[in-house]
């Protein structure tokens, strides 16, 4: 491991601790040269199934692409960064789940949703506006009243 600081090649681990249900492993280093600590994180390389796009290219799975438009579905939402994060940990965890080698990206999509809509519903209706690409504003209407429609759902039920 490289020195962020001094560039030197040798250090020493300091503390190592799970972190995030210990799919992440947390590292405190000190460097040998420098003396200064850093941390690093470091996961499994776990192998991921390609993406299907709608027009039939295929691209690997990447995690920040979704992270990426959760946050942008998310700005200026009270929705904090270790919620978005935890959100793509579960999509991601649920594709691997399924063994497939390819996943279409409308499961990724979809599932993306049905955590957000848990979530944020303002940010359930960005995130679904651009992601079913709503042609006009009846579209919109249309999901807005099925999220109206749910919320007297889950408000009548008992808890």
């Amino acid at each position: 491991m490289r020195c962020p600081f001094c560039d030197h090649q040798e250090d020493k681990v300091v503390d190592s601790r799970a972190s995030r249900e210990g799919i992440v492993i947390r590292r405190r280093r000190e460097c040998i040269g420098c003396r200064r600590r850093y941390t690093t994180y470091e996961r499994v390389e776990e192998v991921l199934p390609v993406v299907v796009k709608k027009d039939g290219r295929r691209e690997p799975f990447d995690r920040i692409k979704i992270l990426q438009g959760l946050k942008k579905a998310c700005e200026k939402r009270p929705v904090a960064l270790s919620t978005l994060e935890e959100i793509v940990d579960r999509v991601e965890k649920k594709i691997q789940e399924t063994g497939e080698p390819e996943v279409p990206s409308r499961i990724i999509g979809e599932e993306v949703m049905a955590q957000l809509h848990r979530i944020d519903q303002v940010a359930y209706v960005r995130f679904a506006s651009v992601y079913r690409e709503f042609k006009d504003v009846n579209q919109f209407m249309d999901e807005l009243t099925q999220l109206l429609r749910d919320e007297r759902r889950n408000e009548t039920r008992p808890p």
